[in-house]
């Protein structure tokens, strides 16, 4: 006959007065944790208790039961109790419902408190975000489902958010197949299609950090600390149908806006707006783009205006302003770190006394009907609007001269009276975009990307250049003597006339580049000081020191040098020849390496748009490999082109990387007449990946109502 397994007895349950009930030494949990006595008090009294208290008979000193029950399991909820009672919300003899364990029991009171603690499993983040869900579907808001369970609003919004995850993914997570980190960062796309792409993707890699998904996912948008999305605004933006993405788990800088076309338009139509009201004050043309390009006004001639000046009222705000900033200023020069409240005001000052720098121009009104306005967006998304620059075809002709050239040495006359009034002209530019090719084998740079990469050279070498007055001297010196002794042709690095130099291509981030910032300012700086008047310059130049001079000759030498790579005729036209070319770089090595040119300090940094989205994938792992090393290539060569320019842009950054063209040749490798035949040029100019797409749409122009 077999033997009868022994069944299990559970303890048994009873309700039992509140008043009988004392909490016990034995209960394990000391310290505090969780959620608060106070916020499961006020759970308690909206749902009742849910989980049975832990109890066990307190004996006498010959062991029999005194009627009272000690609690070892179990004693925030009795505090929670105690509360409620205390708080005349509940009655001391309520019967609470209890587990009553037997005295004589083999485990003790202090093993079963360890046990209930011990053994409670977390709610999985996949089941709360169900279970809100659930309430959600059931008519709860996103606050009430916080309160009910004492938690931050936003951590009901993260939950939900999940479910912007793909289901398929949400099944991955489920199965310990991803993090709950990784989880979070698909949230910022809705595109189910696309998660479940990038996250196949990365399988194949060894980095599935959630900072990739999160670019990954956000690739084709824009940020919102784009100058664009600042300039429209998010509200504009979203109520013309756009859509912000956010992160909810991680600092997302306002998020990403979905639809560029849409903030494009936006941008346009605003500034387009905005230009509409400008030609209300008399302007012959106005031109209107989200960006404009270094240099785009260099060819016209920009009117002298006089500053309005400052009303009685305004003088005694600057006046007080200047004033509070001195006293704060003075009263914590010593300290080492300002109070958030002083910092935030000394804020506040600055930027008020900073719109006191830009003050209105009054220009003459003959002037006005000759001259226009570039309107564009400025690096902070603010508006900028850049008056007062005159065409050369609508120069006035001197009076008493039938010859405009006739009248250059006394400059225009501005009181000539204007053409008839007519319609301001606004003209819309409407650039577009580079798209290269995604070769597989190492091919030369394409000719535009080199010739970009040099105009950030040249703009970085003449700021060098105009600081170092002896190497400018001699650089001058140099090219007098090679005109005066050699007749040389074209093809130098320094065009001694000075003939400034301008840039037919350049990427969009040059007119911002430390170099360009550099040479604007010292270059309105030394304005603002020369005479306009021709005898006035002779002497006020005669009456400059030797170090002002030698600063100012340095300056005006530096607008002439020419480190361009550009394509070489090779059949003796007018233009440079292939054999010019190779000589101006040359020289332009040497120029850079006597003045230490380093055009990693000069601010330039390898970036999708300016470098690693322009050229082939082998480039990209090249440079990668020569910055970070093999182990950094694998990390990235299974990507897509798009995604791999991007990954790559982050392992380079801070690396000082520099394509060839941006590197400081040995002086082994420079000299006047290259080693290079006529015909050739160094690998990476020579010929090779043309760009696409490289032609600007013509700007379309409308006429001001």
């Amino acid at each position: 006959m077999a033997k009868a397994v022994q069944k299990i007895i559970l303890s048994a349950s009873r309700d039992i007065p509140f008043n009988k009930l004392v909490l016990s030494q034995s209960n394990v949990r000391r310290l505090k944790a969780g959620v608060s006595v106070e916020d499961l008090a006020e759970d308690i009294a909206r749902r009742g208790l849910l989980q049975s208290l832990n109890v066990r008979s307190v004996l006498d000193a010959e062991g029999a039961e005194t009627g009272q029950f000690e609690i070892p399991a179990g004693g925030r909820r009795y505090r929670a109790l105690e509360r409620l009672v205390k708080q005349k919300r509940l009655s001391k003899t309520a019967a609470v419902p209890c587990i009553v364990r037997d005295p004589t029991a083999e485990t003790s009171a202090e093993e079963d408190s360890l046990a209930e603690n011990v053994q409670r499993v977390a709610l999985h983040p996949l089941d709360q975000f169900r279970a809100f869900k659930a309430l959600c579907d059931q008519g709860a808001s996103e606050e009430e489902i916080a309160a009910r369970f004492f938690v931050a609003p936003t951590v009901v919004k993260q939950r939900l958010r999940l479910a912007s995850v793909s289901g398929k993914l949400l099944e991955v997570y489920a199965g310990d197949g991803m993090t709950l980190e990784q989880l979070m960062a698909f949230t910022v796309s809705t595109d189910h299609a696309r998660q479940e792409q990038v996250w196949e993707a990365l399988q194949q890699s060894y980095n599935k950090e959630p900072y990739l998904i999160r670019r990954q996912l956000t690739e084709s948008a824009v940020r919102a600390l784009d100058r664009r999305a600042r300039f429209v605004g998010l509200e504009a933006y979203e109520a013309a149908g756009g859509v912000v993405l956010h992160d909810l788990f991680e600092e997302d800088g306002g998020g990403w806006l979905q639809d560029v076309a849409l903030l494009d338009r936006l941008a346009t139509e605003k500034l387009a707006t905005e230009a509409e009201k400008i030609s209300a004050e008399g302007w012959k043309w106005i031109e209107v783009a989200i960006d404009f390009r270094y240099g785009h006004a260099q060819h016209f001639r920009q009117l002298d205006g006089v500053e309005v000046e400052l009303t009685p009222d305004e003088q005694a705000t600057f006046e007080a302003l200047t004033a509070a900033q001195a006293k704060l200023e003075g009263e914590y020069e010593g300290a080492d770190e300002l109070p958030d409240e002083v910092d935030a005001r000394l804020g506040e000052i600055e930027e008020a006394l900073a719109a006191f720098d830009s003050r209105p121009i009054h220009y003459e009104s003959a002037a006005i009907g000759r001259a226009g306005v570039f309107v564009s967006i400025d690096a902070d998304g603010r508006l900028a609007v850049d008056r007062g620059y005159v065409r050369p075809e609508d120069e006035p002709v001197p009076a008493g001269s039938e010859d405009p050239a006739e009248g250059e040495i006394d400059g225009p006359d501005e009181t000539a009276p204007a053409a008839p009034a007519q319609r301001t002209v606004i003209t819309i530019g409407d650039g577009q975009p580079e798209d290269d090719g995604d070769d597989d084998a190492i091919k030369p740079l394409p000719e535009r990307l080199v010739s970009e990469l040099t105009a950030h050279r040249t703009l970085a070498l003449r700021d060098a250049v105009a600081n170092n007055p002896q190497v400018a001297l001699t650089a001058l010196l140099h090219k007098l003597c090679l005109d005066t002794f050699q007749h040389s042709g074209p093809g130098a690095c320094l065009e001694a006339s000075v003939r400034h130099v301008f840039f037919p291509a350049q990427a969009a981030d040059l007119k911002d580049s430390p170099s360009a910032k550099a040479v604007a300012d010292r270059h309105e700086a030394w304005k603002a000081e020369l005479p306009k008047d021709d005898r006035a310059l002779w002497d006020w130049l005669a009456s400059l020191d030797d170090n002002r001079r030698a600063a100012l000759l340095a300056h005006c030498v530096s607008f002439g040098v020419n480190a361009l790579y550009e394509k070489g005729d090779r059949y003796g036209g007018p233009g440079v020849s292939t054999h010019g070319v190779q000589q101006r770089i040359a020289q332009a090595d040497r120029l850079a390496r006597t003045v230490g040119l380093d055009m990693v300090e000069a601010g330039w940094r390898p970036t999708v748009d300016n470098y690693l989205g322009r050229v082939t994938k082998p480039r990209i792992l090249e440079a990668v490999r020569e910055a970070k090393g093999e182990q950094a290539v694998q990390l990235i060569d299974h990507l897509k082109k798009a995604e791999m320019a991007k990954e790559a842009e982050r392992l380079l950054d801070g690396t000082g990387w520099l394509p060839e063209p941006l590197r400081l040749a040995d002086s082994t490798d420079v000299s006047d007449t290259p080693a290079e035949s006529a015909d050739e040029l160094p690998a990476f100019l020579a010929g090779g990946e043309g760009d696409a797409a490289t032609a600007e749409s013509e700007p379309r122009p409308i006429a001001a109502e």
